[in-house]
């Protein structure tokens, strides 16, 4: 029994240490190459839109073409998780409604006009995709960004406005109250 102790001791006091080590810390996200960023803003409606997205770079390349945001192809608008849309109350956008929740936002560039997509799955990586999730498609039409900015920015107006500057390209959409 002597010897019992000392050696039930020993496993214990190995197996709180492998789990200790087993720990992973939690990812520094803003570390990232594509850190995250958000957005939120209450409209003079009232109603709360929060945007929240991984910001890539442009770095040289073009947007468009076939380098980065392909034309007619399905994008994650931004990088790492998927960008998150959240409303709190029902809404139209762009004069088509939309409940109140959480959406990932996917958009398929063009050049003078984007789908943009609002899709029920949310809390996913951002290039998983399904087209039977969408909650909503809108079309827009493109504008230049007044300036050129290299990393991915989301905007959102008082007004309602919801729009994203990148490179230099604009791409706009309106909220109101449902």
């Amino acid at each position: 029994m002597k010897k019992l102790l000392p050696f039930a001791l020993l496993v214990t006091c190995l197996l709180i240490v492998f789990s200790a080590s087993a720990q992973k810390k939690p990812e520094d996200k803003t570390k990232r190459l594509s850190p995250p960023d958000s957005v939120t803003v209450t409209t003079r409606k009232g109603i709360t839109i929060k945007v929240s997205y991984g910001s890539p770079g442009v770095k040289g390349r073009a947007i468009g073409g076939n380098e980065i945001a392909t034309y007619g192809k399905v994008w994650r608008t931004g990088a790492n998780e998927a960008t998150v849309f959240e409303i709190d109350k029902d809404v139209k956008i762009e004069g088509k409604r939309l409940p109140a929740g959480k959406y990932s936002l996917y958009s398929v560039p063009g050049e003078k006009k984007w789908v943009i997509i609002f899709n029920k799955t949310w809390n996913q990586w951002g290039t998983i995709y399904s087209e039977a999730n969408d909650a909503l498609r809108i079309t827009v039409n493109t504008g230049t960004a007044p300036e050129f900015t290299e990393r991915l920015k989301f905007n959102i107006k008082k007004s309602g406005k919801v729009y994203f500057v990148w490179g230099d390209v604009m791409v706009a959409f309106k909220v109101k109250k449902a």
